[in-house]
């Protein structure tokens, strides 16, 4: 039988302990998440982000990612410098398999996040 979970308050959600994100252009600046679940199969993952104000890169190659962004305001921009896009809570952010770029995070963020792995059919 499959069961479904149900998580509260995810702006309360108790992260892991921040640590330096390993992208980061900004010296300093650390992240922190907690895995909510994932898909018995390992290629979906869903969880909760935080990251403290700062400059990094990001690659989604191998996975999308699907971000619903809780608190803070940032600034994503695909790796060619085009197609800025100001973030902030209660916006909805698709990164699409493939998409490279950088993220520049104003005010301290906190996400949920989807990534999906899957194999392409």
């Amino acid at each position: 039988m499959t069961e479904h979970k149900v998580f509260n308050d995810l702006a309360s959600i108790v992260l892991e302990n921040f640590k330096d994100k390993p992208t980061s252009l900004t010296a300093g600046q650390q992240e922190a998440s907690s895995i909510l679940w994932t898909s018995a199969d390992g290629h979906c993952k869903i969880g909760v982000w935080e990251c403290q104000p700062g400059h990094f890169t990001a690659d989604r190659t191998s996975a999308g990612e699907y971000c619903h962004i809780i608190k803070g305001r940032a600034t994503v921009t695909r790796v060619d410098g085009e197609a800025p896009r100001e973030i902030k809570a209660g916006d909805l952010l698709v990164l699409p398999q493939g998409w490279k770029g950088e993220w520049i995070i104003h005010d301290h963020m906190r996400k949920l996040f989807i990534i999906d792995a899957s194999p392409n059919l």
